[in-house]
């Protein structure tokens, strides 16, 4: 099997990570499409001795780090008062501790993978975790809507998103009750199942959501490749059934991060 072959299956979680530090599809894929020319120009550079996926991660760690500028230097150089609050609450957050958490309680990783990742130990990694995840939480706060037709899963994600300290304004389990939802009580951001009670579609319902109001979204989905291929507008943050709570303030905790609208917490 040639290295395009063992690389093609990680891409779609490659981009997802990518896209969730940046908070950006087109920053995040230029960062993923600078990784692969720098594979095809030099493949024999590339990781042998470990997973592929890993290596895959460590190239493009490596871009990531080599190439992209300090959020102190981006705060006064950016062109919209969304770009502006998201630089200056990320400044608040090393690099490496924020790519520490996505890469442990999004992309799955292993402490000791992670290490590797980033090139630092065991316990480091772990201190970086927490740091991460103590000062996003202190951060951001929102009113949230959940697109859930599983009464579980809903229930489940209305006690992460409490937990976190945010208000859930109503969960809807098909897509007009999701679109009547929002306009009657606005969120500040919407957790989105794709698949629905009545066969309609938790896209198509955001798509409509958008259409009226700005809102950061966040997708869950058992089969992310699908929403992942590169052939339409994607989605900036997805998460992946079935999922790990952390997983799931993670990513809240990343899209509130790049929203202008979000409230920063008190202490």
């Amino acid at each position: 099997m040639s290295l395009g072959q063992q690389l093609a299956p990680h891409l779609p979680l490659l981009r997802r990570y990518a896209r969730a530090l940046t908070g950006s599809q087109a920053e995040g894929d230029r960062y993923v499409r600078a990784a692969l020319e720098a594979i095809v120009a030099a493949p024999d550079q590339f990781p042998r001795d470990v997973d592929p996926r890993l290596g895959l991660y460590r190239t493009f760690q490596a871009i990531w780090q080599s190439t992209h500028l300090e959020e102190d230097d981006l705060v006064e150089d950016v062109s919209t008062q969304a770009e502006s609050i998201a630089r200056k609450r990320l400044a608040q957050l090393t690099p490496l501790s924020r790519q520490a958490l996505l890469l442990t309680t999004v992309e799955g990783f292993s402490i000791e993978d992670v290490g590797y990742l980033i090139e630092e130990d065991s316990a480091q990694v772990s201190s970086l975790v927490s740091e991460a995840v103590a000062e996003i939480e202190r951060q951001t706060r929102t009113r949230v809507m959940i697109i859930e037709d599983e009464p579980l899963i809903a229930m489940d994600l209305e006690q992460i998103v409490r937990d976190l300290g945010h208000e859930v304004t109503g969960v809807a389990v098909t897509r007009d009750e999701a679109v009547a939802l929002a306009l009657e009580d606005r969120p500040g951001l919407v957790l989105a199942d794709i698949q629905l009670a009545d066969d309609s579609s938790g896209i198509d319902a955001v798509k409509d959501i958008l259409a009226e109001f700005a809102v950061p979204v966040i997708f869950i989905t058992a089969f992310p490749e699908r929403l992942l291929t590169g052939e339409r507008p994607e989605p900036t943050f997805l998460i992946t059934k079935p999922f790990q709570r952390e997983t799931v303030k993670t990513t809240i905790s990343q899209a509130l991060f790049f929203d202008q609208a979000t409230v920063p917490a008190t202490a």
